[in-house]
């Protein structure tokens, strides 16, 4: 099983109410929880370091646990996602900072969570590049399509992008401008 959130153009529920905040090593265990529900492969080393690293935009996503016990704040960690800055060129993609994965909890996907994330990421990344990376599997295509409203383009295919072997064997480096007068605007501030 891939974990990709499964492609349904215009399928989606109520959008939630979602708090984001970064991360703290407090939050690993929920971050685990979160992949494992999704079907992904955790890494909680990983999460610890990019956690501590402030080159990285480790951030969760709470809503309110309605009917469930959780903290004593009522919220549950429904969401998240990270940045990574790429420092050295080992492939055919640029250094840079990259949008990491995204992982919604697939109880609460189709409600905004993601979005949400990913304009918070791209925000921390405009306050220090350009531009903006991201490499995604070409069988992806809610991440794609997710990443559209913010113009992302494809750059180029390669088998290993960023140090990552792509399953299938091809991954997509896309590229968006972070600069305002470059960027078109989103489908929502043409209005």
């Amino acid at each position: 099983m891939h974990g990709f959130a499964p492609f349904e153009p215009g399928a989606g529920h109520r959008p939630a109410l979602v708090d984001l905040r970064p991360a703290t090593l407090g939050d690993v265990e929920a971050m685990q929880e979160i992949q494992r529900r999704a079907g992904r492969p955790a890494h909680p080393d990983a999460y610890r370091r990019a956690v501590g690293d402030p080159a990285c935009c480790v951030l969760v996503a709470q809503c309110s646990s309605v009917g469930e016990r959780s903290s004593q704040t009522g919220l549950i960690t429904v969401g998240w996602a990270q940045t990574y800055h790429h420092a050295a060129v080992v492939d055919a993609a640029p250094t840079g900072h990259y949008l990491g994965g995204v992982t919604v909890d697939p109880a609460w996907r189709r409600r905004g969570i993601a979005s949400a994330l990913t304009t918070a990421r791209l925000q921390w990344i405009a306050a220090r590049a350009d531009e903006a990376f991201y490499v995604v599997n070409p069988r992806n295509l809610a991440s794609i399509e997710l990443h559209r409203r913010w113009s992302f383009e494809e750059v180029l295919r390669s088998s290993r992008l960023t140090g990552v072997e792509f399953s299938g064997g091809v991954g997509i480096l896309m590229r968006a401008s972070l600069v305002r007068s470059e960027a078109p605007p989103r489908p929502d501030e043409r209005e």
